[in-house]
């Protein structure tokens, strides 16, 4: 009888700090065990499989730390961004909202990264971007909470433009998707280009995800530039290296691009590819034993080789688990694992890079040739390539 009171009598007093929120941080705790991660990717569409090289890329550095982030266990969350960026908000809003995620990692299409951007902004939820280079978000809009593990639209392609002019090509048209990454790519191509000594004769351009080239690939053939230089990705890219072939161009106008015009493509491309020149800062034919390292771990694990996608997916985690390591998984220790985070060298199958203050990658470009169905690096186009961070101001 006395043991019955006595448990009746603590349920009481629990019940009543309960009420009064003594007991919550202890409840917190308990419900918030696992790190509850958000994955905000393209599944479907013509991203989706750079959506899954992210994902993978991603999923593999945390199983090579035993799936666990700062020694807690991870709870996945999903959405379907779809790459439309009119859900982008609404998606967001779902994982930190409903799902209380604590970090979100997305996505590919820099339209629907402006959507999670500004839920980031908004709540402070971590936001780990693997891919879209869009650059108000490491720039006018950059955040304390928010880092690319990629590119900017513009790194890439600004490297582009001393190579074409070395290689005797003053008279380019730039061809592209009329969206953020397209015009951003573009920036960094006409700003080197034009440094260096070119001329862009002709801008062209087509809406996202519109892939019917025929009538600007005429275009181009009477314009009869030195060469064509454009920024396309994913299925989309496939289609126009195919397409710019079949229009009697290759072999008569050089074709250059962001390296993501070929990047997980080329089977697809077939021999239209052959010879296509690009700019990215990583490339399957990198000789180093980081590289072959970590291409064997990813054929072993999903079958398949990895692309340039698959590598910032893979950064990405060992960017969340170098934050997290520092405070032994408090994510709610935000000063110090974003200072971990800022800090950080990341030992990257593309080559170690480092993390600017605008929270971008500083990283090699590699100058790329496509043969025999492999982006075959032929040397460093540029060295240690910042983006500017124009405007960012950290709170």
């Amino acid at each position: 009888m006395t043991t019955r009171r006595l448990v009746l009598s603590r349920s009481a007093a629990l019940i009543g700090a309960a009420s009064t929120g003594l007991l919550l941080p202890q409840i917190v705790h308990a419900q918030s065990s696992k790190i509850r991660i958000g994955l905000m990717l393209p599944a479907t569409g013509t991203f989706a499989q750079t959506g899954l090289g992210v994902d993978n890329g991603f999923h593999l550095a945390l199983e090579e730390a035993g799936n666990k982030v700062g020694g807690r266990d991870i709870e996945w969350f999903r959405v379907d961004d779809e790459s439309e960026p009119s859900k982008g908000v609404e998606n967001a809003t779902r994982l930190v909202q409903r799902d209380k995620v604590d970090v979100i990692v997305g996505t590919i299409h820099s339209g629907v990264q402006m959507g999670i951007h500004k839920v980031a902004r908004d709540t402070g939820v971590l936001s780990l971007i693997p891919n879209a280079g869009v650059h108000a978000a490491t720039r006018a809009q950059c955040a304390p909470n928010v880092f690319r593990t990629s590119f900017t639209n513009s790194q890439p392609t600004s490297a582009l433009g001393k190579v074409m002019v070395d290689r005797g090509h003053k008279k380019a048209v730039w061809i592209t998707w009329k969206y953020a990454a397209g015009d951003e790519a573009f920036e960094g191509f006409r700003d080197s280009y034009t440094k260096a000594g070119g001329t862009v004769v002709k801008e062209l351009g087509l809406p996202f995800p519109n892939v019917e080239f025929q009538a600007l690939l005429t275009e181009i053939a009477s314009l009869k530039p030195d060469a064509v230089c454009c920024f396309f990705a994913g299925a989309g890219a496939a289609k126009f290296i195919k397409d710019y072939a079949a229009a009697g161009l290759k072999g008569k106008i050089p074709l250059y691009g962001s390296g993501f015009l070929t990047e997980g493509v080329l089977e697809a491309a077939g021999a239209s590819a052959d010879g296509i020149l690009t700019t990215l800062h990583y490339s399957d034919s990198l000789d180093t034993p980081r590289n072959k390292a970590f291409r064997l771990a990813y054929a072993k694990r999903f079958r398949m080789q990895p692309d340039v996608y698959a590598v910032q997916g893979y950064d990405t985690g060992t960017l969340l688990m170098r934050g997290a390591d520092a405070v032994k998984g408090d994510l709610s220790n935000k000063k110090a694992l974003y200072a971990a985070m800022e800090g950080a060298v990341i030992d990257s199958p593309r080559g170690k890079w480092t993390m600017s203050k605008a929270h971008n990658p500083i990283q090699d470009m590699y100058l790329r040739q496509v043969a025999n169905g492999e982006n075959k690096v032929i040397g460093i186009a540029a060295k240690a390539v910042a983006d500017a961070g124009t405007g960012c101001r950290m709170a």
